[in-house]
Protein backbone atom coordinates (compact mmCIF):
# COMPACT_ATOMS: atom_id res chain seq x y z
CA UNK A 1 0.00 0.00 0.00
CA UNK A 2 1.07 3.52 -0.69
CA UNK A 3 1.89 5.62 2.33
CA UNK A 4 0.66 9.08 3.16
CA UNK A 5 3.82 10.77 1.85
CA UNK A 6 3.70 8.89 -1.47
CA UNK A 7 0.04 9.83 -1.93
CA UNK A 8 0.80 13.51 -1.29
CA UNK A 9 3.73 13.40 -3.69
CA UNK A 10 1.36 12.17 -6.42
CA UNK A 11 -1.33 14.60 -5.28
CA UNK A 12 -3.58 11.64 -4.63
CA UNK A 13 -5.50 11.50 -1.36
CA UNK A 14 -5.28 8.41 0.82
CA UNK A 15 -7.96 5.92 -0.19
CA UNK A 16 -8.21 4.15 3.15
CA UNK A 17 -7.04 4.73 6.71
CA UNK A 18 -4.31 2.11 6.26
CA UNK A 19 -2.62 4.47 3.78
CA UNK A 20 -1.97 7.02 6.54
CA UNK A 21 1.52 7.04 8.08
CA UNK A 22 -0.04 8.37 11.27
CA UNK A 23 -2.31 5.33 11.53
CA UNK A 24 0.58 2.95 10.72
CA UNK A 25 2.77 4.37 13.50
CA UNK A 26 -0.11 4.31 15.97
CA UNK A 27 -0.86 0.69 15.06
CA UNK A 28 2.80 -0.30 15.53
CA UNK A 29 2.69 1.37 18.92
CA UNK A 30 -0.39 -0.65 19.93
CA UNK A 31 1.37 -3.89 19.02
CA UNK A 32 4.26 -2.89 21.28
CA UNK A 33 1.86 -2.01 24.10
CA UNK A 34 0.40 -5.52 23.86
CA UNK A 35 3.89 -7.02 24.06
CA UNK A 36 4.74 -4.81 27.02
CA UNK A 37 1.56 -5.55 28.96
CA UNK A 38 2.03 -9.30 28.46
CA UNK A 39 4.91 -8.93 30.92
CA UNK A 40 2.78 -7.26 33.61
CA UNK A 41 1.76 -9.28 36.67
CA UNK A 42 -1.35 -11.44 36.24
CA UNK A 43 -3.03 -9.34 38.94
CA UNK A 44 -3.12 -6.47 36.39
CA UNK A 45 -4.99 -8.40 33.68
CA UNK A 46 -8.21 -6.53 34.45
CA UNK A 47 -6.46 -3.43 35.76
CA UNK A 48 -3.57 -1.54 34.23
CA UNK A 49 -3.01 -4.00 31.36
CA UNK A 50 -6.59 -3.68 30.20
CA UNK A 51 -6.75 0.10 30.62
CA UNK A 52 -3.44 0.67 28.87
CA UNK A 53 -4.43 -1.54 25.95
CA UNK A 54 -7.81 0.15 25.58
CA UNK A 55 -6.27 3.62 25.59
CA UNK A 56 -3.58 2.54 23.12
CA UNK A 57 -5.87 0.86 20.58
CA UNK A 58 -8.24 3.79 20.78
CA UNK A 59 -5.57 5.94 19.10
CA UNK A 60 -5.49 4.20 15.68
CA UNK A 61 -9.17 3.17 15.99
CA UNK A 62 -10.28 6.81 16.15
CA UNK A 63 -7.92 7.76 13.33
CA UNK A 64 -9.59 5.03 11.25
CA UNK A 65 -13.10 6.08 12.25
CA UNK A 66 -12.41 9.75 11.54
CA UNK A 67 -10.93 8.93 8.14
CA UNK A 68 -14.34 8.17 6.63
CA UNK A 69 -16.12 11.16 8.15
CA UNK A 70 -17.10 13.58 5.42
CA UNK A 71 -17.01 16.81 7.37
CA UNK A 72 -13.68 18.32 8.38
CA UNK A 73 -15.05 19.11 11.86
CA UNK A 74 -16.00 15.44 12.36
CA UNK A 75 -12.59 14.28 11.18
CA UNK A 76 -10.84 16.64 13.57
CA UNK A 77 -13.13 15.59 16.44
CA UNK A 78 -12.13 11.93 16.04
CA UNK A 79 -8.46 12.86 15.77
CA UNK A 80 -8.85 14.90 18.95
CA UNK A 81 -10.31 11.84 20.68
CA UNK A 82 -7.18 9.98 19.52
CA UNK A 83 -5.09 12.69 21.14
CA UNK A 84 -6.93 12.21 24.42
CA UNK A 85 -6.28 8.46 24.31
CA UNK A 86 -2.66 9.15 23.46
CA UNK A 87 -2.25 11.34 26.54
CA UNK A 88 -3.95 8.70 28.67
CA UNK A 89 -1.50 6.10 27.34
CA UNK A 90 1.42 8.39 28.19
CA UNK A 91 0.25 8.36 31.79
CA UNK A 92 -0.06 4.56 31.85
CA UNK A 93 3.53 4.31 30.63
CA UNK A 94 4.66 6.44 33.57
CA UNK A 95 2.54 4.41 35.97
CA UNK A 96 3.87 1.09 34.68
CA UNK A 97 7.42 2.36 35.18
CA UNK A 98 6.71 3.69 38.66
CA UNK A 99 5.02 0.45 39.72
CA UNK A 100 8.06 -1.49 38.51
CA UNK A 101 6.16 -3.37 35.78
CA UNK A 102 8.49 -2.05 33.08
CA UNK A 103 12.06 -0.82 33.27
CA UNK A 104 12.83 2.84 32.68
CA UNK A 105 14.72 2.28 29.41
CA UNK A 106 11.83 0.34 27.87
CA UNK A 107 9.34 2.99 28.98
CA UNK A 108 11.63 5.65 27.54
CA UNK A 109 11.61 3.87 24.16
CA UNK A 110 7.84 3.60 24.27
CA UNK A 111 7.55 7.29 25.16
CA UNK A 112 9.71 8.19 22.16
CA UNK A 113 7.41 6.14 19.91
CA UNK A 114 4.22 7.67 21.29
CA UNK A 115 5.71 11.17 21.04
CA UNK A 116 6.36 10.51 17.35
CA UNK A 117 2.72 9.47 16.90
CA UNK A 118 1.69 12.59 18.82
CA UNK A 119 3.64 14.89 16.47
CA UNK A 120 2.29 13.11 13.38
CA UNK A 121 -1.26 13.32 14.69
CA UNK A 122 -0.86 17.04 15.40
CA UNK A 123 0.49 17.59 11.91
CA UNK A 124 -2.34 15.60 10.32
CA UNK A 125 -4.97 17.53 12.30
CA UNK A 126 -3.39 20.88 11.47
CA UNK A 127 -3.36 20.00 7.76
CA UNK A 128 -7.09 19.19 7.88
CA UNK A 129 -7.81 22.42 9.77
CA UNK A 130 -5.74 24.47 7.29
CA UNK A 131 -7.50 22.82 4.33
CA UNK A 132 -10.83 23.64 5.94
CA UNK A 133 -9.81 27.29 6.36
CA UNK A 134 -8.64 27.45 2.75
CA UNK A 135 -11.99 26.08 1.60
CA UNK A 136 -13.83 28.73 3.61
CA UNK A 137 -11.54 31.41 2.21
CA UNK A 138 -12.24 30.19 -1.32
CA UNK A 139 -15.97 30.54 -0.73
CA UNK A 140 -15.58 33.96 0.86
CA UNK A 141 -12.88 34.85 -1.66
CA UNK A 142 -15.40 34.23 -4.42
CA UNK A 143 -18.07 36.24 -2.61
CA UNK A 144 -15.78 39.13 -1.66
CA UNK A 145 -15.72 40.83 -5.09
CA UNK A 146 -19.50 40.45 -5.36
CA UNK A 147 -20.00 41.87 -1.90
CA UNK A 148 -17.56 44.69 -2.58
CA UNK A 149 -19.35 45.49 -5.83
CA UNK A 150 -22.71 45.47 -4.07
CA UNK A 151 -21.48 47.72 -1.25
CA UNK A 152 -19.81 50.07 -3.70
CA UNK A 153 -22.98 50.35 -5.74
CA UNK A 154 -25.03 50.98 -2.55
CA UNK A 155 -22.58 53.67 -1.47
CA UNK A 156 -22.56 55.31 -4.89
CA UNK A 157 -26.34 55.17 -5.08
CA UNK A 158 -26.64 56.73 -1.61
CA UNK A 159 -24.07 59.40 -2.46
CA UNK A 160 -25.74 60.17 -5.76
CA UNK A 161 -29.17 60.49 -4.10
CA UNK A 162 -27.72 62.82 -1.47
CA UNK A 163 -25.99 64.88 -4.16
CA UNK A 164 -29.12 65.17 -6.29
CA UNK A 165 -31.43 66.04 -3.38
CA UNK A 166 -29.19 68.64 -1.84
Amino acid sequence: MENQKDNRRNNEPATCFEDLDTWKKAHEFVLRVYQMTNMFPKSEVYGLSSQMRRAAYSIPANIAEGFKKRGKADKVRYLNISQGSLEETKYYLILSRDLGYADASHVSQMQARINEVDMMLDSYMNRIIQDSRREKFRVFGFLAPLLLGFLTSCFLTSWLLNFLTS
